[in-house]
């Protein structure tokens, strides 16, 4: 009995570990903002962080805490947490699609939003850059982002803005980050 104790002890605390995450309100994840447009009937919004990274690696994650508020007709709030380190340094956004097949996963054909804000995740501080699309994708071999100064960590990159200072910006907690069809 004695050798299984200590088991047994860990054991509410390993299945703690694996419930679910608590849903916030939308203004207390690190990622806020809005979304709009005409989305349907009855629209399944979800959100996605998609990019590429360092090497070639491409990331389609939904899987992430998240709360979509409906806020009235074509107008919701919504909340996502940012990973604090991602698989890969890269070039990311965070889009919004319609989840009509109810999966909880971005997939092909699903109506899609994005902005021209961009999050570039940095392992440190430095020059990062140029990022081009990959040549076997639609569109290869176009520079998707500009070699840019970036600080460790988030960077938030305006593509309706000139680069250069404060654009990128290093970020912790972004708002406004809003999204639109």
């Amino acid at each position: 009995m004695r050798k299984l104790l200590p088991g047994l002890l860990l054991l509410p605390l390993t299945l703690a570990a694996c419930g679910q995450q608590e849903v916030k309100a939308p203004a207390d994840y690190a990622l806020s903002g809005s979304i709009g447009g005409d989305w349907g009937v009855s629209p399944r919004l979800r959100l996605a962080l998609v990019g590429t990274g360092v090497p070639v690696a491409v990331t389609n994650d939904s899987a992430i805490a998240q709360n979509v508020v409906g806020t009235g007709t074509n107008s919701w709030q919504y909340g996502f947490d940012l990973p604090n380190i991602p698989g890969v340094a890269g070039v990311y956004q965070v889009v919004a699609y319609n989840d009509a097949n109810n999966d909880a996963r971005l997939s092909l054909g699903e109506t899609v939003a994005r902005n021209r804000l961009w999050l570039v995740f940095s392992p440190a501080g430095g020059t990062f850059g140029p990022f081009e699309l990959p040549d076997n994708w639609p569109g290869g071999g176009t520079e998707l982002l500009p070699q840019m100064t970036v600080s460790r960590g988030w960077n938030l990159f305006d593509r309706s803005q000139v680069l250069g200072d404060g654009n990128p910006r290093a970020v912790g907690k972004i708002v406004g980050y809003d999204i639109s069809r």
